[in-house]
């Protein structure tokens, strides 16, 4: 069984999977089958309690008593379906996940063996999540933690995906007054027999607000270039399917956020194992780590456009197998607080070419003297993903942030 942390992914041993998401409350559990436009075919796509079979896809409530699932059968699956994502969001009208900690368990649909389970760290306002997918890549079927949440309910995740959602069950407009007309249909005109209705949608759904912004948005990759990334959002380290194995540089930067004071602060990253174990730190007191693959260069170095302050070059091909987590940190040494700090960044720098591929910028600030600002993740297939933090902390040095840093992978 694995332990999924948000970005890894698992190929699929099973052809029918289960995935289960069991909370301390109540969840409503959907699938939608995607083709490769990350958009549903129709709103027949959409499984749900009220719909609860699509093709390949199945929805299985737990009765109140065991969690709601969704099964995959992926030989079953129409041919042009990449994707299918699994959500998850509380029964109860505008509850949130603050304080609630949903876990999904994939099993093996035939059998009930547990293949891997994933717990999404950190929720707060969100009032929906997009769970777990599992998708296609090169032929192969593969099931990927996601964990990304929303601030507007299931609605947000159906319109994201393409679904129609009715802002509300209002009445139908006035039709223009003749004798005949006169008794307007209730709520579901029985109109022309035009095309056909659409699938029966989710009243909770069909009742929240339209789709506002999501609170963190899906991967993407490099194919089109530099990439400038949102807090929580996750970037593949891969062009043209190709993963990108070579030397990188983490360029760290900041200003003071007052003229003429001078803000002192220090650039690490924290490497873990497979199981979030403490495998080193790199910072200004020990500048390489694990055999030479990552090395700090130190203060005050300019790369190639911005000024970075501090640059960490990480070599990708020589990290030893037991790194999979690295984790990118700022903190205060001297005590000053990140709200007397404008425009900390982070970017990514292929060292061969000083090119940028990927730039973090820190929009909001917390009066702490530590901060997470990314972190890279090493896939089951090999590739590395780096996700955008921003996460603060009470921390002045490096040795505070490794637990708090553990969490975040």
């Amino acid at each position: 069984m694995t332990a999924m942390t948000p970005g890894s992914n698992i190929p699929l041993t099973a052809t029918r999977v289960a995935v289960d998401v069991a909370a301390p409350v109540r969840l409503d559990v959907s699938g939608l089958l995607l083709g490769a436009n990350g958009k549903v075919r129709s709103d027949d796509d959409f499984i749900f309690y009220n719909q609860p079979s699509g093709p390949g896809v199945t929805y299985r409530s737990g009765g109140g008593t065991a969690p709601d699932a969704i099964q995959v059968d992926t030989g079953a699956l129409p041919p042009g379906i990449e994707r299918i994502v699994v959500t998850a969001s509380p029964d109860a009208a505008g509850q949130t996940f603050q304080g609630i900690e949903p876990t999904a368990t994939l099993r093996n649909a035939d059998d009930g063996s547990v293949l891997a389970t994933f717990t999404p760290p950190q929720l707060a306002t969100e009032t929906a999540l997009v769970v777990v997918e599992i998708y296609l890549r090169n032929g192969a079927w593969k099931a990927r933690a996601v964990g990304q949440g929303y601030a507007n309910g299931l609605a947000g995740i159906a319109t994201d995906f393409g679904v129609s959602v009715d802002d509300a069950p209002a009445a139908a407009p006035a039709a223009p007054a003749t004798p005949a007309a006169a008794p307007v249909a209730p709520p579901a005109p029985v109109a022309p027999p035009a095309p056909p209705a659409p699938a029966p949608v989710d009243p909770r759904v069909a009742a929240a607000a339209p789709a506002a912004a999501p609170v963190s948005t899906g991967k993407i990759n490099l194919d089109k270039g530099r990439v400038s990334l949102q807090k929580n959002q996750t970037v593949s380290l891969v062009k043209g399917g190709r993963p990108l194995l070579s030397q990188v540089k983490m360029g760290l930067g900041w200003e003071p956020a007052y003229r003429g004071k001078d803000i002192d602060l220090d650039a690490s990253v924290i490497a873990y194992g497979p199981q979030r174990n403490h495998l080193d730190s790199c910072y200004f007191g020990k500048l390489t780590i694990l055999g030479g693959s990552v090395k700090h260069s130190g203060d005050n170095l300019t790369g190639e456009g911005a000024g970075d302050d501090e640059v960490i070059v990480v070599d990708l091909g020589r990290l030893p197998a037991e790194a999979t987590g690295l984790v990118f940190t700022v903190n205060s040494f001297s005590g000053q607080k990140f709200t007397e700090v404008a425009k900390a960044y982070c970017r990514l720098i292929d060292a061969a070419t000083n090119e940028e591929l990927v730039r973090f910028d820190l929009t909001t600030a917390e009066p702490q003297t530590g901060v997470m600002m990314a972190k890279l993740i090493k896939q089951f297939s090999g590739e590395w993903e780096m996700t955008a933090l921003g996460e603060f902390v009470k921390s002045r040095t490096v040795r505070g942030m490794v637990k708090p840093a553990a969490q975040a992978l």
